[in-house]
């Protein structure tokens, strides 16, 4: 497994906030994060050279876990979300153990405010089969679902979909009516997006599920929990002015941006090739 020295002294309160994905998932919850943090410097690396991660091993994705952060911390990076359902669960306590000192912040689906907000207590989850079978959201389950009929539906390729951009077509459509059915049939109140790549097509899932279903997802509440460690730890960046946003990709770059572009809104952005 990679090896990587904590030993990188990281600016101070200038310095970035680290973000990884197996892809562009993550910046669901970036983008959360800029609205919250706007002054903060920012760090986004998708890993989609190796995408999806819920498709592997455990082993694996704390290997790429570890390997993505090494590449952080080596840009001076002050803390890192995991902004990925499964890397954060096979992966967030093996990187708090491996590189002891910094501030690791991870994503999970979000049950807890899903039992906040359902009337008839039945809640639907989609997710990856590594986040769905793994002993994070089984703990998550056994505290915040009492009183509750949680339903879960693993999803297959509608990772890849977003990922290639098809974020309206038919293809997408498909993937989503097959696993949506089963949850409906339930008749869930509330469906818990337990992918960060899902709520990047958030409001198409909302027209399919219907007006009386509630859609969420966890970008909001992962970017508070940053703001309040960084708060916590004397490392808010204090400006003046918004941060910058630097992006890498361990894929083909070029393949990328278009796909950063439009998740981003922003035009201009430009996507860097990196190896880690």
């Amino acid at each position: 497994m990679t090896q990587v020295k904590n030993d990188a002294r990281p600016d101070g309160p200038t310095a970035p906030v680290g973000f990884f994905d197996s892809g562009v998932g993550g910046l669901t919850v970036l983008q959360a994060a800029r609205r919250i943090l706007p002054r903060e410097n920012m760090l986004y690396f998708a890993d989609s050279a190796h995408c999806p991660y819920g498709s592997k091993s455990a082993d694996f994705v704390r290997g790429r876990a570890l390997a993505v952060s090494g590449f952080l911390l080596e840009r001076g990076a002050k803390a890192i979300v995991v902004a990925c359902n499964s890397a954060s669960e096979a992966a967030l306590e093996f990187l708090r153990r491996s590189l002891p000192g910094l501030e690791f912040v991870g994503v999970e689906p979000a049950v807890k405010m899903a039992q906040r907000l359902s009337r008839n207590k039945k809640i639907g989850v989609l997710g990856t089969s590594l986040t769905l079978k793994g002993g994070r959201f089984s703990r998550l389950l056994e505290n915040f679902s009492s009183g509750m009929e949680v339903y879960t539906q693993p999803v297959a390729g509608l990772v890849e979909r977003i990922e290639a951009g098809g974020f309206a077509d038919r293809r997408t459509r498909s993937i989503l009516e097959k696993n949506l059915r089963p949850l409906l049939e339930k008749g869930i109140d509330t469906l818990v997006l337990g992918c960060t790549h899902y709520p990047v097509i958030k409001e198409r899932i909302a027209a399919l599920c219907g007006p009386r279903i509630e859609v969420i997802d966890t970008g909001e509440p992962v970017a508070r929990q940053l703001r309040r460690r960084l708060l916590a730890t004397g490392q808010l960046n204090p400006g003046p002015g918004p941060g910058r946003i630097d992006y890498f990709s361990s894929g083909d770059a070029r393949a990328a941006a278009p796909v950063l572009r439009a998740i981003m809104a922003d035009p201009e952005l430009t996507v860097s090739h990196a190896s880690a």
